[in-house]
């Protein structure tokens, strides 16, 4: 917030748009900033017993007949109330704290994953029985966990290990194709397959010169067709190292496009197997958000929006409808201003309320270690306005949420409770 204007508590008006300038654990508001909106919103900030408090007057929309709060509105609202009120701002920090720890929770289950991944890559080719083995239980235990419960969060990881983009790409592609292989009602053995396809799916890029695959510039012709021989490669290696048929076509045939415009083969429609339709929408997904730039990538929001009005005809179109469904219009990692005029980054989502996410939020007057998280689906007041690009960040606020450089997601392993479903 910019300097603003401090007025003294009895000038107080429904629409002043204020900043409390406490502790966030020192008021009752989910918000340090926030538009007055209700007389008894105005009542309990009387109760603060500030002698001043500063305001945003371009903010603010106090009526020009409003009136001076009668002496009911002044009175403090009653200790009981503002005991109610207080309790519910305690519960709003231990929710606070619990997603914290939740989300924790699932950076160390991804690094885990993630280690795992690196080791059965190197295996597959020196010891492939222990690589397959060792992926089959890695995609088992997730499924396990993944169908303990109707609905998932998905949260937005850090990204902490630098220089391992490549295990992180094909343990994002496998989880979200795990999420929206749940999304499509598909058995655990076939979820198990699509994991294992997932993790596998560019095998075949070990046979392509690390100068093309890492490559920031264009690619020639002749650099392009070598890329696009890696699945034919990975169908190779796949063979050799015993994988299954149907993981064999997800490796070979990924890149191809529902409109016929695919490689290598040009297949269209539903001559495209469909697990092979289900991991080349992910895939494209995830290309979008971490391409090997980084200066071009997009950010989820913008991915999905281009996929949809833009590619829709290349994807399978029930497949693309339950990502969106899935992810939101805001998946996680997603900059937002909020209806309030906060700014914010998405956390994590609810597969069954995807538009109501959970957000950090920014807030100069609390350090960025103990930063607000809100989410949304308490706070019917409060929604997100629209999407914003990092870049278009005051520096400050880019600073404070720190927007990741690459996007990775994992579900939350200790929400789900109950029994699988079959």
């Amino acid at each position: 917030m910019s300097e603003g204007t401090y007025i003294t508590s009895d000038e107080l008006r429904v629409g002043h748009y204020i900043c409390l300038e406490l502790s966030w654990l020192d008021h009752p508001f989910s918000f340090n900033s926030f538009l007055i909106r209700t007389p008894e919103q105005l009542r309990e900030v009387l109760a603060l017993g500030l002698k001043k408090v500063r305001i945003d007057p371009a903010r603010s929309k106090v009526a020009s007949d409003e009136p001076a709060p009668d002496a009911a509105t002044q009175e403090a609202p009653a200790e009981p109330e503002v005991d109610a009120v207080m309790v519910e701002k305690r519960a709003r920090v231990e929710r606070n704290r619990e997603i914290r720890t939740r989300i924790n929770a699932c950076e160390r289950e991804f690094l885990q994953a993630a280690t795992i991944c690196r080791e059965l890559s190197k295996d597959l080719f020196s010891n492939p029985k222990k690589a397959v083995a060792s992926a089959n239980a890695l995609i088992k235990q997730v499924t396990d966990s993944l169908l303990m419960d109707r609905d998932v969060m998905v949260h937005l990881m850090n990204d902490k290990v630098a220089g391992e983009e490549v295990y992180y790409h094909s343990l994002n592609v496998a989880m979200l194709a795990v999420l929206l292989g749940k999304a499509l009602d598909l058995s655990q053995d076939v979820l198990n397959v699509v994991g294992v396809s997932a993790l596998f799916h560019d095998i075949g890029k070990a046979d392509v010169p690390d100068k093309i695959l890492l490559k920031k510039e264009a690619l020639t012709k002749a650099e392009d067709e070598f890329l696009r021989q890696h699945c034919v490669y990975g169908i190779e290696h796949g063979k050799r190292a015993g994988l299954s048929e149907p993981v064999l076509q997800v490796i070979g045939f990924h890149h191809e496009l529902m409109d016929g415009s695919g490689y290598p083969k040009g297949l269209k429609g539903e001559a495209i197997p469909r697990l092979a339709r289900l991991i080349g929408l992910v895939n494209a997904y995830d290309n979008l958000c971490n391409p090997v730039n980084q200066a071009a990538a997009i950010t989820p929001h913008e991915a999905l929006s281009l996929m949809y009005a833009k590619h829709r005809p290349r994807y399978d179109e029930q497949m693309l409808g339950k990502l969106i469904q899935m992810l939101g219009v805001y998946p996680p990692g997603t900059v937002v201003r909020l209806s309030n005029e906060s700014f914010g980054m998405v956390l994590s989502i609810n597969s069954a309320r995807p538009l109501r996410p959970v957000v950090m939020v920014y807030d100069e007057q609390v350090p960025k270690e103990e930063a607000i998280i809100v989410d949304l689906d308490t706070e019917p007041e409060v929604g997100v306005a629209k999407a914003l690009r990092p870049n278009q960040l005051p520096r400050q606020i880019f600073d404070y949420l720190s927007p990741r450089k690459r996007v990775t997601y994992y579900f939350d392993p200790n929400k789900s409770q109950g029994t699988p479903r079959p």
